[in-house]
């Protein structure tokens, strides 16, 4: 069983969670997931199945799509809504200023992550140093909002559409926008919606995989993982160039320098690949050994 399968992420589960829980039902040892989902999240988490897994790092630097939840007014130790409160303030901001202070956020910029994250310091995540009370000082880390709107209200928050690069962390970018308001502010929800070409339309709960792996047809949820590469052009070798790349060889090719899913000449996807000065090369290979 090889393939990428997309879930739909409960609350109160973490990643490593739902790998845990896809081992027993698909019984997989090899499984891996990219982007992690705090717990209270929910929403899309791509989980790469048997030799897919080899794809997993190609994914991590994909960007991404959420619907955030902004509380203002509350300012917690891990920035959201499930930490320990630090202070409460009055709010009186208005939908027009909130909407301005977001331009401000929109670009590339730097952010400093927060010390409930799984960033580490001297070998350690800085959750672990943050449980017992420490802090230390964190370098701030490239990011980009590509786009951020505010598209409504639920229950006294605003609800955020936000478009961001890798790294990005939502719960920092509510806390620092509760700041530049004045008033302070936390994330109350988060769900991720889109990861790379993926969205979370075309994802399952783990109620679902469950039932269909009791049908014996857990398989038929599996992209094939030559669609994590879907934005890239595809090449095809013969069969003498097959053989030898299978070996780990180079082979000729006349393409343009630059990556490429390459196919054997039946169909089968076999790789990554890179073409350098008319040379093709494996970036990495995906066929069976």
């Amino acid at each position: 069983m090889n393939g990428i399968l997309l879930i739909d992420k409960e609350p109160d589960w973490t990643s490593n969670d739902v790998v845990a829980k896809l081992k027993g039902i698909l019984h997989q040892r090899r499984i891996g997931h990219s982007g992690t989902l705090d717990p209270m999240a929910t929403g899309l988490l791509v989980v790469f199945v048997g030799r897919a897994t080899r794809a997993a790092e190609f994914a991590e630097g994909h960007d991404k799509r959420y619907l955030a939840a902004l509380r203002l007014g509350l300012v917690t130790d891990t920035q959201d809504i499930s930490g320990r409160e630090l202070e409460r303030r009055p709010v009186s901001v208005t939908r027009e200023e909130l909407e301005a202070a977001l331009e401000n956020f929109k670009g590339e910029q730097e952010q400093v992550p927060p010390m409930y994250s799984a960033v580490k310091f001297k070998g350690r995540p800085l959750y672990e140093i943050a449980r017992k009370g420490g802090e230390v000082e964190r370098k701030a880390r490239k990011i980009n909002i590509y786009s951020i709107s505010l598209t409504g209200e639920r229950q006294g928050d605003y609800l955020l559409d936000i478009r961001c690069s890798k790294g990005t962390y939502v719960r920092s970018l509510c806390h620092d926008l509760g700041q530049a308001l004045g008033c302070g502010g936390c994330m109350s929800g988060l769900r991720r919606t889109e990861a790379g070409g993926f969205k979370v339309e075309d994802a399952h709960t783990l109620a679902q995989v469950q039932e269909y792996a009791d049908m014996g047809r857990a398989e038929e949820l599996l992209l094939p993982v030559d669609s994590l590469f879907d934005r890239l052009p595809a090449c095809r070798v013969t069969q003498r160039q097959e053989k030898k790349i299978r070996c780990g060889n180079q082979v000729a090719s006349d393409r343009a320098d630059g990556d490429y899913r390459v196919y054997s000449d039946a169909g089968e996807f076999l790789m990554l690949g890179r073409v350098e000065d008319g040379v093709l090369k494996t970036v990495k290979s995906f066929f069976e050994v």
